[in-house]
């Protein structure tokens, strides 16, 4: 899923708020539940946001994270690495990003090695094909 561009995902902005969001999602009456939503998901350890869908923030779901190291070596690194923006004192963000696959538990990196790379393309959505 997309966190809040336009692609060939959902993404999860415009599914809290229950419309298209024309502009930024921070300026939308939804913008502080979005974000409590963003932040719920990506403190639970179970989403990482990188790069992967078309260089735009996307947010993949652990359940997957095996698939997607069997197939990584079809992504350019950059699009693989986690993101994470901080919030500095000044209110300002700054991101911060952790290389594939330091990002990814041994235990899920042992998993893609039982797949196959079809086995691990199924459980990708077509557009990373």
């Amino acid at each position: 899923m997309l966190q809040s561009a336009r692609g060939p995902l959902p993404n999860l902005a415009e599914h809290i708020a229950g419309e298209s969001i024309p502009g930024s999602w921070w300026g939308h009456t939804s913008g502080h539940r979005i974000f409590a939503v963003l932040d719920d998901l990506l403190e639970s350890g179970e989403v990482v946001a990188t790069r992967l869908v078309e260089g735009k923030i996307t947010l993949v779901h652990r359940r997957v994270w095996p698939a997607l190291v069997r197939v990584a070596d079809r992504f350019p690194a950059e699009r693989l690495a986690a993101v994470d923006e901080v919030h500095t004192a000044s209110g300002a963000h700054r991101t911060v990003e952790v290389a594939f696959p330091s990002w990814v538990p041994a235990e899920d990196r042992a998993r893609a090695a039982s797949l196959s790379v079809d086995q691990a393309l199924a459980q990708l959505p077509n557009c990373l094909h």
